[in-house]
């Protein structure tokens, strides 16, 4: 076995257990820090599949963007500790 294949197995491993562990978590700021790093594995699986324009895409809408909209969604919903008004 060699070691690409090694790594392609704990990257799905990996992946496995971080869309598992999104859906359990009740605290949301760990949940988008999870689904951050889903992300990211996901894209590295991207680049072993020499797709190197879906891993880039999947980078920056999925770690990137996706998970930017769900901060501010926190904020605005006041979810995240210091953000509600006291006025």
């Amino acid at each position: 076995m060699e070691i690409s294949e090694i790594i392609q197995i704990l990257l799905l491993v990996f992946l496995i257990i971080s869309a598992l562990a999104v859906s359990f978590y009740k605290n949301l700021m760990q949940a988008i820090l999870i689904f951050m790093g889903y992300s990211t594995i996901m894209s590295i699986i991207w680049l072993f599949l020499e797709s190197p324009d879906l891993a880039i895409t999947e980078a920056a809408v999925g770690a990137g963007v996706t998970s930017v909209l769900f901060f501010l969604t926190l904020k605005k919903t006041h979810m995240l500790e210091g953000t509600r008004d006291n006025g």
